[in-house]
């Protein structure tokens, strides 16, 4: 389906896991896009944008707006599946399946403790971060840390990052670089990185991974109010919010209105 012109594909999390186990047993890269109001709001007035995620190999519904806008069109969303939550569920299933899980983004420290406690959760996982050459972050608690090249890409033609080919043999880079940094990154950058069979977007998921943020409590969530929530402990946000709550309704509405 379309909501606003972005693609959006109906999947549950279980259908996500088996078209990603999919997409790391063949011989291409692949992203994965995890569009929000917010996202589809930014791509009505940024084409580039809007390519991108309509290009992508899964665009995977992460708001509950998406889901009410979705019952306008007649087909509605099977689940909405937050960013946070795919990229729980992809470390779990690539603790089982040996696949090498690679975080890159997000504030100073913070990819390297969520890096921490994904390895405590899941047994066996294998992660690594990314860093930019300048300030690099030393590891922690066993997590590797690895310094970018000028282009901040890990294992680009022509570079020396000091990674071998096999450490990154079919694996997964999350990019927590916010919308729509992270993934103009990802579609400039995947071609260059040969051995990244997957590269997803996630947002804010290393601060909730990570516990910087304190995620909304379940019930909450179910409830579609974690934007609320996130509106109290974190005020600065009232734009983008505003944005996801008010103005995507209205463009949802007004297009509805236009093509019928």
């Amino acid at each position: 389906m379309k909501i606003l012109g972005v693609k959006i594909d109906n999947l549950s999390l279980n259908e996500v896991l088996d078209k990603v186990e999919g997409f790391l047993g063949d011989n291409n890269s692949h992203y994965i896009v995890t569009p929000n109001p917010e996202f589809l709001v930014k791509a009505q007035k940024d084409e580039e944008f809007k390519k991108i995620l309509n290009q992508a190999d899964l665009s995977i519904p992460d708001g509950v707006g998406l889901v009410l806008a979705s019952l306008l069109s007649g087909e509605r969303i099977k689940e909405r599946i937050a960013g946070v939550d795919l990229m729980e569920a992809i470390c779990e299933r690539a603790a089982e399946k040996n696949w090498p899980v690679f975080l890159f983004g997000a504030g100073e420290g913070v990819a390297e403790k969520a890096g921490d406690n994904l390895k405590g959760k899941y047994e066996g996982l294998e992660v690594k971060v990314y860093r930019p050459c300048l300030g690099v972050i030393p590891a922690k608690a066993g997590i590797q840390t690895y310094t970018f090249s000028n282009s901040w890409i890990p294992n680009q033609v022509g570079d020396d990052t000091g990674v071998g080919d096999d450490t990154l043999s079919s694996s997964i880079l999350f990019v927590a670089l916010g919308a729509p940094k992270q993934e103009k990154w990802i579609n400039e950058n995947l071609k260059k990185m040969p051995s990244v069979k997957l590269a997803i977007g996630v947002g804010g998921a290393f601060d909730f991974i990570s516990g910087n943020v304190k995620r909304a409590p379940k019930f909450i969530r179910d409830l579609g109010l974690e934007w609320l929530w996130r509106l109290m402990i974190q005020p600065w946000r009232i734009k983008r919010i505003f944005n996801a709550v008010v103005v995507f309704p209205l463009l949802v509405l007004k297009s509805k209105l236009m093509y019928n």
